[in-house]
């Protein structure tokens, strides 16, 4: 009888002690599977495997070639010994990238919404805008430049050229990807035409204005460099760096400043795939292929 009392004092404080520290039973069990998946070591082991073999690649390459490209420890002590001007630079052409390209990407969007209510509109711009995209934008910021000064605004307005047309494409593909059976049943309510795509259109094309994004604001980091190299005037934002530092053959500089713009292009991209998956949350397919 003493047994079972003892027996059940134990099993009492083993509860007890499990309530005050959850888990303390468990401490010494090995992992799970699904711990071992909630690290998603699927996902961030094999980029990083291939950043450390392309980061062994470039060491060997440049301890072999030194004239060629720098070594990681150069670009480093590059990027430590001059934060200022990298910082500064790099400010110039996150503007650049801000103004003109949401500027670029807003006009896109806004024009698709009139051509996918107006088809006159599409017949009649559309030719245009396909000649603005296969004009080399190499080409047209001299004359921009000639046209509007040697201020900033060529350069915004070359940001904007760039991300245009495949923006104003997805926009207009993804207005005009609508259900017709639920279309047909806005017609059947009597719903205005704002009404319609406010509330029908506008909803089902948010997978393609994100799949637009994702092509424009890397163009947008793109269009910025080939403004701040092409279009003459103000030296400044890490196009106009890598210009300068390629004419005196400074080797750290160029490819610290490339760096940065890698680095600026990754932060854009995740910056927008957080804000998609907050807002796409109901579109489960596409999530999974991001």
């Amino acid at each position: 009888m003493s047994d079972l009392k003892e027996h059940q004092v134990a099993v009492e404080m083993k509860v007890a002690l499990d309530a005050i520290e959850p888990g303390h039973g468990a401490r010494s069990a090995p992992a799970s599977p699904a711990a071992w998946r909630r690290l998603r070591i699927g996902i961030w082991l094999p980029p990083l495997i291939a950043f450390a073999v392309l980061a062994l690649i470039w060491e060997l390459y440049a301890h072999a070639h030194p004239y060629t490209i720098p070594s990681i420890e150069h670009i480093w002590t590059s990027l430590r010994e001059n934060p200022h001007m990298y910082w500064a630079n790099t400010l110039t052409t996150l503007r650049e990238i801000a103004i003109g390209g949401l500027s670029g990407i807003l006009a896109a969007v806004l024009l698709a919404v009139v051509m996918a209510e107006v088809p006159l509109v599409e017949r009649a711009v559309m030719p245009l805008t396909v000649v603005l995209m296969v004009t080399p934008i190499v080409a047209i910021a001299p004359a921009l430049v000639v046209a509007f000064g040697f201020g900033v605004f060529p350069k915004y307005l070359v940001t904007g050229i760039v991300v245009f047309y495949p923006m104003l494409i997805n926009s207009l593909a993804g207005l005009r990807d609508v259900d017709e059976r639920t279309l047909d049943v806005f017609s059947t309510l009597h719903a205005s035409r704002f009404e319609t795509f406010w509330r029908l259109r506008l909803p089902s094309s948010l997978p393609f204005l994100f799949a637009g994004l994702r092509i424009a604001l890397p163009l947008a980091v793109v269009g910025a460099v080939v403004a701040e190299i092409a279009a003459a005037g103000e030296q400044a934002g890490l196009g106009a760096l890598i210009s300068v530092a390629a004419s005196q053959a400074n080797l750290p500089i160029i490819w610290s400043s490339i760096v940065l713009l890698c680095l600026l292009g990754i932060v854009l991209i995740s910056v927008l795939a957080l804000i998609r998956s907050r807002i796409l949350f109901w579109d489960n397919a596409s999530s999974k292929r991001t």
